[in-house]
């Protein structure tokens, strides 16, 4: 018997890194993000051994422990392993001797909610096996407190219920960990030339996003600061972007994803670098009309929206630059799992 999960990857539209402490708990965040058709799939197999076994199939990591109700520590398993403690304290009160196979369709640290996703798919597949009472929001908040609280990742909190929900949301965060996730009902013919024209492009480099965020909190404790202001403009242009979406006026999320940009990197040192730079004014030149990294910043996955047929010549410019065009499709669906008896 095997019990599965799989959890979507989201690209962030608008409003990141206003879901981050403390500024989210002193004036409130908004972000607006959407799933895409790239998953991370987790496997659940128990055994009968006494072993709990961590293959994480991504980094060619695969570890051997004895079933506890405490795993010891692996720096390229934390994660897993933080999942798997949490549910044992919180729910079973005694060891699970099993193996936990995860992988993922993109690499960790590409700017697409990799670490989140890839926790909430671990819980989902825990719910699966133990059919644990936990609905969506439960399902998320766990995941937040098992990344921020127990493991002591900093980070936001959009990345966690973008996998738990799916579709495209609008997300507001508040104090006292209180978040709204509010789903957005898009016309699929939007949708479809939204995807045409919001080019998806990865870097071909990855980042600890957790260095970028705390620098953001640092900048967020200082009364008046840049990055305080900054967050107030994401916040206006996510607002700006979901109304747009909504109508169906697409050509109207230029200017704020334009401003986005320009906003973000005013949150901490480390978001663009020479680089990043780069990439952004080749897309530009070849006719993009705005772009920005998905994430926290520092490299992974960038979106440009290109209007009319710019997609072809801002694809090639690209290719050019050894940057490569990813694929994607929106989805509705968040997390899901199953049981296999394969």
């Amino acid at each position: 018997m095997k019990y599965i999960s799989k959890a979507p990857f989201r690209i962030g539209i608008a409003g990141g890194g206003t879901d981050v402490s403390p500024y989210s708990d002193e004036f409130g965040g908004a972000v607006l993000n959407a799933s895409i058709d790239l998953h991370a799939t987790v496997v659940i197999v128990p055994r009968t051994d006494d072993k709990v076994i961590i293959n994480a199939i991504n980094n060619g990591v695969k570890h051997t422990f004895e079933a506890q109700e405490v795993l010891g520590e692996h720096p390229e398993l934390k994660l897993q392993i933080g999942v798997y403690n949490r549910i044992i304290k919180d729910f079973v009160k005694k060891p699970l001797a099993c193996e936990i196979i995860t992988t993922m369709d993109v690499p960790t640290g590409s700017g697409l909610g990799t670490s989140s996703t890839l926790v909430v798919a671990c819980i989902g597949a825990f719910v699966e096996w133990l059919g644990l009472p936990l609905g969506e929001y439960d399902i998320a908040q766990l995941a937040v407190q098992i990344e921020r609280h127990d493991l002591q990742m900093a980070g936001g909190k959009q990345d966690q219920y973008a996998a738990t929900f799916g579709g495209m949301n609008f997300m507001e965060f508040y104090e006292q960990n209180r978040v709204i996730v509010n789903p957005l009902r898009i016309k699929s013919e939007v949708l479809r030339d939204l995807e045409f024209h919001l080019l998806l492009f990865y870097t071909e480099t990855q980042r600890e996003s957790s260095k970028i965020i705390d620098l953001q909190r640092s900048n967020f404790e200082k009364k008046g600061s840049d990055a305080i202001q900054a967050s107030h403009k994401l916040k206006e242009q996510a607002y700006k972007m979901k109304e747009a979406i909504l109508k169906g006026n697409l050509s109207q999320i230029e200017v704020p994803l334009q401003e986005s940009w320009e906003n973000k990197k005013k949150l901490a040192s480390g978001i663009s670098n020479a680089a990043i730079n780069t990439i952004y004014d080749t897309a530009i030149s070849a006719g993009a009309t705005g772009g920005k990294i998905s994430g926290a910043g520092g490299g992974g996955f960038m979106i440009f929206y290109c209007p009319s047929n710019s997609r072809f010549d801002v694809i090639k410019a690209l290719a050019e630059k050894g940057v490569k065009w990813q694929r994607y499709r929106f989805q509705n669906n968040g997390l899901e799992t199953w049981t296999s008896q394969q």
